[in-house]
């Protein structure tokens, strides 16, 4: 009797990683409802995303009259002598005349959208590192792109249509970041690769989507409310399914409702989780016995921010080399697909294909992903890409080598879609879970700076732009020597079990 109140006496302190392991499954049926669930708020931020090529268009003109000579130019007739096909309001471009001296101005508001990105990023990854949380971070900022890209379509002249634009890329920098932490937190971490790159088929998906949704709704301002409903129709109908991060809930100090999700898990994976068996931080996960009020009271909130991050030498230098990778990962990203999209189809069709063509990157870097680890595979889709783009720089742009040219651009943007969501998974996994979305946020906002540059880099024409994403490539090829592989490393909860692993 003795030897079995001793034997129960025994308490088992886990970590997540751990107890996702040995007690609820890696990746049953609770994860795969949770992960899909989640994961549809990509779907919708790409909308607001891939809105602007069709609602900043310029729209197909004709000749009003028989003295129409404007050598294919709107810019060399005068007034009265051309009109717009289907009305002035079909675009922002027609219907506010962003063309000729002021065509500067499409450009402008999509890097106005991308620096909107790069400030929410930062903020909604410390509000999801603190007191709002991963659910509570994504809940705000799906409603606030409902909201403002709703408004949007009520824009009365470009200036207020420039700021709502600002206002809606500001809260699109969070929605992709939350929705990732939060889709791969309660997954195992032999599993959380895989399904970390599945995530990004729904953002393509959401890309060839809002080409179906603009396709039908051929007005500007109807496509930007029928491009915002799902947003809150998403708040309303699938946020309330899902659970917040126990992670979130083990490093704020919230032990019981991060072990009720831990038991919730378990039983829907068809598993049991026993009651000699408590959650604990990373450097107090161990099997010893102690007193289980101990282990099941709430503890004191263990609370990061980026500043820690840059205090802390390990991750510093780590923050330091995420911020270039991605930088580069997105100028390439970005730049090389805006020199594709020059295919001669219609722009739906055109914006269709590329999403399409980007899926059998995430498939094929999901495979190697778990033979090769992130490291070897981060250097080496960098380089691939940009290797072609050194090749597509030194081929001139006539003939037959045109055609080489587009096919080192394609091969380049299917290199590069690997990479660009590849670190998205290396750079969660770089960082503890209490500076996890802070230290994303900062990447993130580097990875926007680069969406910013791309369509300048483009301006440049010639063989510059391809030479510009070829250094850039091999450069982040080479600063991703400097990180370490986290293949199948737990993911830490606090600084002190990051630095106690490395040890």
């Amino acid at each position: 009797m003795s030897a079995e109140k001793n034997s129960e006496a025994v308490v088992e302190k886990l970590s997540i990683d751990e107890m996702l392991q040995k007690h609820c499954g890696e990746f049953g049926k609770w994860q795969l409802k949770h992960f899909v669930l989640t994961n549809l708020a990509w779907t919708f931020y790409a909308f607001h995303i891939m809105v602007m090529p069709f609602a900043d268009r310029i729209p197909e003109w004709r000749c009003v009259g028989r003295d129409c000579e404007g050598g294919g130019s709107v810019c060399e007739l005068r007034p009265g002598e051309w009109e717009w096909v289907g009305g002035r309001s079909s675009s922002t471009v027609s219907e506010w005349g962003l063309i000729c001296g002021d065509k500067f101005k499409v450009g402008l508001v999509q890097s106005i959208f991308f620096a909107g990105c790069m400030i929410g990023a930062g903020i909604f990854g410390h509000l999801s590192d603190s007191f709002l949380g991963r659910k509570g971070s994504l809940t705000v900022a799906c409603t606030l792109n409902g909201i403002f890209g709703c408004i949007t379509a009520f824009s009365p002249n470009y200036w207020i249509y420039t700021i709502l634009r600002l206002l809606t890329g500001f809260s699109s920098g969070g929605v992709g970041l939350c929705a990732f932490v939060l889709a791969t937190e309660p997954i195992g971490p032999t599993k959380r690769g895989s399904a970390g790159m599945s995530t990004f088929y729904f953002f393509s998906s959401g890309i060839a989507l809002v080409s179906l949704v603009a396709y039908i709704f051929h007005m500007w301002r109807h496509l930007y409310i029928a491009a915002s409903i799902p947003s809150l129709l998403y708040v309303f109908i699938v946020i309330p399914f899902l659970s917040e991060s126990p992670r979130w809930y083990l490093v704020r100090g919230r032990i019981t409702e991060a072990t009720q999700i831990m038991a919730l898990i378990a039983s829907s994976n068809g598993r049991h989780l026993p009651s000699g068996v408590f959650l604990a931080l990373d450097q107090e996960s161990s099997t010893n016995e102690e007193e289980e009020e101990f282990l099941m009271e709430d503890k004191v909130a263990q609370i990061g921010s980026i500043v820690d991050v840059i205090r802390f030498p390990m991750t510093r230098t780590r923050l330091l080399v995420a911020i270039v990778l991605n930088f580069v990962g997105s100028l390439v990203y970005y730049g090389i697909s805006l020199n594709v999209v020059n295919l001669k189809t219609n722009l739906y069709m055109n914006v269709a294909l590329n999403a399409i063509a980007e899926m059998p990157a995430f498939g094929i870097t999901a495979v190697l992903l778990e033979r090769y680890g992130r490291k070897p595979l981060t250097i080496g889709t960098m380089w691939f890409s940009g290797f072609f783009c050194l090749l597509g720089s030194l081929m001139k742009n006539v003939g037959i080598w045109k055609i080489v040219r587009m096919v080192c651009g394609i091969l380049g943007v299917f290199g590069m879609a690997g990479t660009y969501n590849l670190l998205f998974i290396y750079t969660a996994e770089l960082f503890p879970t209490v500076v996890r979305n802070a230290a994303l946020g900062c990447t993130n906002q580097a990875a926007e700076m680069g969406a910013i540059l791309a369509p300048i880099v483009v301006v440049m024409g010639g063989w510059l732009p391809f030479a510009v994403f070829a250094v850039s490539g091999i450069v982040g090829g080479a600063f991703a020597f400097l990180l370490p592989e986290t293949h199948n490393q737990p993911l830490y909860d606090t600084f002190a079990g990051l630095v106690a692993a490395s040890v």
